[in-house]
């Protein structure tokens, strides 16, 4: 897919799980990619830069201080599992923040620079969340939505401009996000955690978790279609 010219990916989260493995298919089809993550960590080949994404000083900080920046992913995300009645309000705020917030306020800061050079990339990682209810995640699947919104709202926004904005939304991918999932189904359930991970694999169409590369080629395809714009793509672990 390699894209024309000396091009600039910024991956949020980009140093774990499906952030990680999209960082590393990236390094073959960019000039640079940079990492955009809380903690700093060594990935070979990928400058990684330290900022909290749900804040809009911070973003506006790092995002400027890069400079040109022609691929955006919007990967940072965060998870929290528990009946309505027992979603705290913290719990609430936290996921439209992280999942929801975060990719706003990213996506605001690059777009001008984008539809200035006539070429963007902007890919959202959502969930099948994001397209379906599901119980006991009340704050992460509206958190999610949101997130789908805003891709639909960008694409119809940036038609015409060479900008694209795209979504994939993955069904249970294995990450330590998922790891912490199995944890708490394990603890709440007493099943060991083999069991708990058949359990969740069976709430998928098609009865797998995902690997995060599999993730990573869905967005990469996004990223080499200039045809692509307002795609959701649903990753449910068929074929």
């Amino acid at each position: 897919m390699t894209l024309p010219g000396e091009r600039v990916a910024v991956v949020t989260g980009g140093t774990r799980g499906i952030g990680a493995a999209i960082t590393r298919a990236l390094i073959p089809e960019v000039g640079a990619v940079i990492a955009v993550a809380r903690d700093r960590v060594e990935m070979d080949g990928v400058e990684v830069l330290t900022c909290d994404v749900t804040d809009a000083s911070a973003v506006t900080n790092t995002l400027d201080g890069i400079g040109q920046i022609d691929v955006l992913i919007n990967n940072a995300g965060t998870s929290t599992s528990n009946p309505i009645e027992r979603t705290s309000d913290d719990d609430w705020h936290t996921m439209l923040s992280v999942n929801a917030t975060a990719p706003f306020l990213c996506s605001r800061a690059v777009v001008p620079g984008m539809k200035e050079r006539g070429f963007g990339r902007i890919v959202t990682v959502a969930s099948t969340a994001g397209l379906h209810g599901s119980p006991y995640i009340t704050a992460y699947t509206a958190s999610k939505h949101a997130a789908v919104g805003l891709t639909r709202a960008l694409a119809a926004e940036l038609e015409d401009t060479g900008v694209t904005a795209s979504a994939v939304c993955p069904t249970y991918v294995k990450t330590e996000m998922t790891d912490r999932t199995i944890r708490n189904i394990s603890e709440r359930t007493g099943a060991g955690i083999e069991d708990s991970w058949r359990r969740l694999a069976d709430l998928t169409p098609h009865g797998r978790i995902l690997q995060p590369e599999e993730v990573a080629d869905a967005v990469i395809d996004l990223i080499g279609d200039p045809t692509a714009n307002g795609q959701i793509r649903e990753l449910d672990g068929g074929s």
